[in-house]
């Protein structure tokens, strides 16, 4: 990626996630990022005030859940499986393509107040678009009633079992890929919640 078009912040931003999901949070200075990031450290912290603050926005600015929000508004049909597809390749997309975000937040190195409670704002904003989603559905009479949030819940850790097992090269399932798995996982969810 060029990112010479970028703006200071977002060269930082991605500057930040390359170094410390390479590195770790510990192993890089905010004097590497700003010169990773091309600018100087002063710049650095004149935006962002801090190492853990320049972390945390990374984190709100290329995760998942705004984009999840529009796909919600936006994108969805109102048939099951239809919308459940959607919402599984597009969580991927962008679990995919934030992949090293996704690696620092699952390291235990990392041991900022306040940092593990932000990295989960997006998992439960999903959470409660998925649950709203079923709530929906089901006062539509296109599934079943149960519990929506369990229902939800069940599905994103389905997507993110899978998701975790293909960051890692697929190596604990290699003869698993992620667009099959996708389809069966989504025509199960549907035909199991259809009445």
């Amino acid at each position: 990626m060029d990112t010479t078009k970028l703006g200071s912040s977002d060269r930082l931003l991605l500057a930040a996630i390359n170094l410390i999901s390479e590195r770790g949070y510990n192993g890089v200075t905010t004097q590497e990022i700003a010169a990773a990031a091309g600018l100087s450290e002063k710049t650095l912290f004149r935006h962002f005030g801090s190492k853990q603050k320049l972390l945390e926005a990374a984190f709100d600015r290329f995760h998942y859940a705004e984009e999840m929000r529009k796909l919600f508004e936006e994108k969805i049909v109102w048939e099951l499986e239809t919308d459940l597809l959607t919402v599984s390749r597009t969580y991927h997309e962008i679990m995919n393509r934030n992949r090293k975000l996704i690696q620092i937040s699952t390291k235990d190195e990392i041991q900022l107040p306040g940092f593990k409670e932000r990295t989960m704002q997006h998992p439960l904003q999903l959470l409660e678009f998925l649950t709203d989603y079923f709530i929906l559905m089901a006062e539509k009479g296109k599934m079943i009633r149960t519990n929506p949030r369990m229902q939800a819940f069940t599905f994103m850790m389905s997507q993110f079992g899978a998701f975790v097992n293909d960051l890692e090269a697929g190596k604990n399932y290699p003869d698993i890929a992620l667009e099959p798995f996708m389809q069966e996982s989504v025509k199960i969810f549907a035909r199991a919640l259809t009445p």
